[in-house]
């Protein structure tokens, strides 16, 4: 069971900062954009119908604390009727903070992550053989590339002695070649909120969270603000076929975004991004714990270079889009056999957190038996219409 509070949920700073949400509200059959301030949720959808218009201002946290709202109730009570376990249907509940953004993410940011995809592509998605290839990869190109700057002339030459000796891989060519791997990861408005349930597709047998920071980026290019994130994946799949990626990372309720939206302002930016740790924490009914955690510090490319690759002319957004960064985490902890790794199991609790933005927390389930998605962008437009919000 997830209990969630406040202070469990919001920042180390509590509301210091600007932060942006979205709430369920029953009466309207649809969502609010809400601000959360130390004297309670507000709903400023009058002023801002979607989080994407919101990211759109030319300043949105300094229009977000400007915008005036109905209080929807206190934080807590909220919090507290979001799991879908114990949710009162005719009260509000916390939702994902994001509607018409593009949900991105970037790939292989991190060395280590980076030695795990190999290891992966190698094993064809048998935990069983991962550690002794582990062994191998490490032998052949070590396991710190954290000095080596994607697309340099050194990453080149590392790149021309892989080849050489038949180790190049699908997964080096992204860590450390000039071009970044950025792919969709979920539909517009499928992620999940902090406090519900996260998705597993019922075949995987080998698979991971992916503690990681999601940026928040307008149409114009602009990073506004952060939340954190759950980029999970089936290590399986993607270890059969890198074709296979949109199976092992787009299934129902496997996209996770939240607690809140943390505007930029004069107490949080993007250099605090870049110096950022991500804990993780998972918690199995077998009495499993793993914990981990993912230095922003140590990524490969700078969140404006990851950001740059994804939209200019080449590509654009209208509605903006959200990034999830990559991870360093790579679990190695065996949980069941000796050798086997670790492996999500039904009922597990994992928490993903950060002083400066929060706690995401979810309970892991099979996607089928995750609550259905039903209300995408045209339910969206037509419940904003009926509410004479557009």
């Amino acid at each position: 069971m997830i209990t969630l509070t406040a202070a469990s949920v919001l920042p180390d700073d509590g509301t210091t900062g600007t932060l942006a949400g979205r709430v369920w509200l029953p009466q309207a059959e649809g969502p609010a954009v809400v601000a959360v301030r130390a004297d309670g949720v507000f709903d400023v959808t009058a002023s801002f119908p979607t989080v994407s218009a919101l990211c759109e201002a030319d300043n949105p946290a300094e229009k977000l604390r400007a915008a005036r709202g109905e209080r929807i109730g206190d934080l807590e009570r909220i919090l507290a009727n979001t799991p879908p376990d114990r949710r009162n249907r005719n009260e509000p509940w916390l939702l994902a903070p994001l509607d018409l953004q593009v949900i991105k993410a970037a790939g292989v940011t991190f060395a280590i992550s980076m030695l795990e995809r190999v290891i992966e592509e190698r094993a064809r998605g048998n935990p069983a053989s991962a550690e002794a290839i582990r062994k191998e990869i490490v032998r052949v190109i070590g396991d710190d590339l954290s000095k080596l700057k994607p697309g340099s002339a050194e990453a080149m030459r590392l790149k021309q002695v892989l080849v050489e000796q038949q180790a190049w891989s699908q997964y080096l060519e992204v860590g450390i070649g000039p071009d970044a791997e950025i792919f969709t990861k979920a539909p517009v408005m499928s992620s999940v909120g902090t406090g519900m349930d996260a998705g597993l597709h019922p075949k995987s047998t080998w698979n991971n969270p992916e503690p990681e920071v999601v940026l928040a980026v307008s149409s114009r290019g602009n990073i506004v603000g952060a939340a954190l994130g759950n980029d999970v994946n089936l290590r399986d799949f993607e270890g059969r076929s890198a074709l296979l990626l949109s199976k092992a990372k787009d299934n129902n309720a496997s996209s996770a975004i939240g607690p809140l939206l943390r505007l930029f302002d004069a107490s949080f930016s993007l250099d605090d991004v870049r110096k950022m740790e991500v804990g993780l924490n998972v918690k199995g009914e077998d009495g499993f714990v793993l914990d981990g955690h993912s230095s922003i510090a140590k990524i490969s490319r700078d969140p404006t270079d990851l950001v740059a690759q994804t939209i200019g002319p080449v590509h654009q957004y209208p509605d903006g889009f959200v990034l999830f960064l990559g991870t360093m985490f790579a679990p190695v902890k065996d949980r069941d056999a000796p050798g086997q790794g670790f492996t999500h199991k039904a009922d597990d609790i994992v928490t993903i957190a950060a002083p400066e933005l929060g706690r995401l927390v979810n309970r892991m389930r099979m996607s089928d038996d995750c609550e259905p998605w039903t209300f995408g962008v045209g339910a969206l437009m037509r419940n904003l219409a009926r509410r004479e919000l557009l």
